[in-house]
């Protein structure tokens, strides 16, 4: 790669290739340990003299701008003073829409592994401890030989065959969807998919219906691209369908485990629901997010399965049972949208990166998958145990667990008054991280209570934690 120095004229060029690499590195755009190219091959890009190059390099680095190490090369020494930063002195013309953006509320970020605590009951997140290194490990080999052998094109925006095909087989056997690989489009996580499909049905204005409490980020991708949300309330069978207004055009739903309160959808309403949404006309997102691990009663049909009309959109991700970071999720979408969708998906980023792609195929498709499934799901279910029998003895004086029948996360209700912002900030200090329900409420009046994720705190640090809880509450609630 050449280094980006213009040279103009053949005047003062030791002055002009001086003025410039010293600019470059006082703004921090050659950043400390870069290494400059060697005098001879600038002298060639630039045209102009070795010695140039050579006095110019020898006179930033008296001046303590670069540094020479013997057999190695040159390279650009760390600066004292920062570097500082444009700021904008002028009012933009969309001002008003940044400044939307920036005031956008987040939710269920990750902390970073400086920022994280010790026994951390966050959601959404797995022990790492769990993650079939090896195999994964000898799918990305898979995976990296696959690229070696391709023509080095961009590849198809709805995924790669070898994937579809395997999440169509996998779907069929754990969730008992019937699709075909053509109805598949894989994306970057189930927000990407989510946000798909709000692109080809949404415009500004559009009613969109989500259980309330719900998923906050689904609500807030919602309403940035203008949708008008409103919060449906939920009981113990699931959302309230009567009360999905007229004009709605989509409607949001987790089915299997109600996010977050953990009850699954009755059989009742989930007819009723599809009913309901073919008289409005309207599209269901099915967020299928952590159905795969499932504690106690019988299987259910997905809302995909009982669909006859062609108005579900099954949306599932691999994040909960494989990796976060991993970033592979994906939607099985009725004939009405999937070509709108794909359309969507190639001018938003042409396609997922297809190293993870093919290693995940694989992945699947040798069955690392199911068995990465099984062993997780004995694990969490220890961990589920063990937090209700907390919650039902020594912490019952104060909260209520709602048992989870799937997932790896439960809703705990306070039975008295408890200032949960003073027992969450001394949680902190104990360095034991713990979450309220209520910013998961939006238009119906939030209950008190936490969320306690169990897929990443280890099983023998619950009891230390929830010790430690116990602890606080008698403190601040006696």
């Amino acid at each position: 790669m050449e280094l980006h120095v213009v040279i103009n004229g053949r005047k003062d060029l030791a002055g002009q290739l001086y003025q410039q690499l010293r600019g470059a590195i006082e703004s921090g755009r050659l950043a400390a340990g870069t290494q400059l190219p060697p005098s001879r091959l600038l002298a060639e890009q630039l045209g102009i003299s070795r010695k140039t190059i050579s006095d110019t390099y020898a006179q930033l680095t008296y001046e303590n701008f670069l540094t020479g190490v013997i057999g190695k090369g040159t390279y650009v020494n760390a600066r004292s003073t920062p570097v500082k930063r444009k700021q904008s002195h002028c009012e933009l013309a969309s001002s008003e829409v940044i400044e939307s953006w920036r005031n956008l509320p987040v939710f269920l970020r990750h902390p970073t592994l400086e920022g994280s605590l010790r026994y951390d009951f966050i959601g959404g997140a797995t022990s790492k401890g769990q993650f079939p290194q090896d195999d994964w490990r000898r799918c990305v080999s898979h995976a990296l030989r696959q690229m070696a052998n391709s023509k080095g094109f961009y590849s198809v925006p709805e995924g790669l065959p070898a994937l579809r095909n395997a999440i169509a087989r996998h779907i069929a056997f754990s969730r008992g969807v019937n699709c075909q690989d053509e109805d598949i489009v894989v994306c970057n996580g189930a927000q990407q998919a989510l946000d798909l499909i709000t692109r080809v049905l949404i415009r500004p204005g559009s009613l969109v219906a989500m259980e309330d409490p719900g998923y906050p980020p689904a609500r807030l991708l919602f309403g940035t691209h203008g949708a008008t949300v409103v919060g449906v309330p939920v009981d113990a069978e699931g959302i309230q369908v009567e009360r999905i207004p007229e004009g709605t055009r989509l409607i949001y739903v987790t089915p299997s485990h109600q996010f977050p309160l953990g009850m699954p959808m009755s059989q009742a309403r989930r007819e009723a629901l599809l009913e309901r949404a073919h008289e409005l006309g309207a599209i269901i997102i099915e967020d299928d997010y952590d159905s795969e691990f499932r504690y106690e009663g019988r299987p259910t049909d997905s809302l995909h399965k009982l669909d006859q009309r062609g108005i579900v959109a099954y949306v599932g991700t691999f994040s909960k049972t494989l990796l976060p970071e991993l970033r592979l999720g994906y939607a099985i979408l009725p004939p009405a949208i999937l070509e709108a969708v794909i359309r969507a998906k190639q001018l938003t980023d042409l396609h997922a990166s297809t190293l993870p792609q093919w290693a995940l195929a694989k992945f699947i498709a040798e069955g690392c998958l199911l068995k990465h499934i099984r062993r997780c799901h004995t694990i969490y279910a220890q961990r589920r145990e063990r937090i209700l029998a907390r919650m039902a003895t020594d912490l019952s004086p104060w909260l209520e667990a709602v048992p989870p029948s799937a997932g790896f996360h439960m809703a705990v209700f306070c039975k008295v008054p408890i200032d949960l912002p003073l027992v969450i900030e001394l949680a902190k200090k104990v360095e034991v991280g713990l979450y309220a329900i209520d910013g998961f409420y939006y238009q119906q009046p939030a209950r008190s209570g936490m969320y306690f994720g169990f897929g990443a705190i280890e099983t023998l640090d619950i009891d230390i934690a929830l010790d430690r809880l116990r602890d606080i509450l008698q403190q601040v609630v006696g």
